[in-house]
């Protein structure tokens, strides 16, 4: 059922995290890079006024920055966690955005060399390039 909307919820999640609008397009950047998406301060500023409403690639890239689930933050009652609490994406762009030009692509560089052995892959992702 749902028992809010997104502008509340982005609100509260500002409130709690004691954040601003430029704290949530920092943490929403490095998602927009990997996705190509384009999120500006306007966009978020109408998100958050309840203006206008997230499209879907938007809405997940929110949900991914925030690390809340699409459904608590379009305003349905259900937990607030995203499903996976070994999501370390975040982290991951924290560290890769702190080096320069030659560190990302030697950072880049051994992440590929690791999907190339078994004990470092999730076989459910292995051939994501066949769907």
């Amino acid at each position: 059922m749902k028992i809010s909307n997104i502008s509340a919820r982005l609100k509260k999640i500002m409130t709690d995290n004691n954040m601003r609008q430029v704290d949530i397009l920092k943490r929403v950047e490095p998602y927009c890079q990997i996705y190509n998406i384009k999120m500006n301060k306007s966009d978020l500023s109408q998100y958050v006024s309840g203006k206008v409403e997230p499209s879907q690639d938007k809405l997940v890239i929110l949900s991914m920055a925030l690390n809340v689930s699409e459904a608590w933050l379009i305003g349905f009652d259900v937990p607030t966690q995203r499903y996976s609490t070994l999501d370390t994406t975040p982290q991951i762009m924290d560290y890769y955005n702190q080096l320069n030009d030659f560190g990302k692509k030697e950072a880049t560089k051994y992440l590929e060399e690791l999907t190339h052995f078994s004990k470092y892959t999730d076989n459910n992702f292995a051939n994501e390039e066949n769907f």
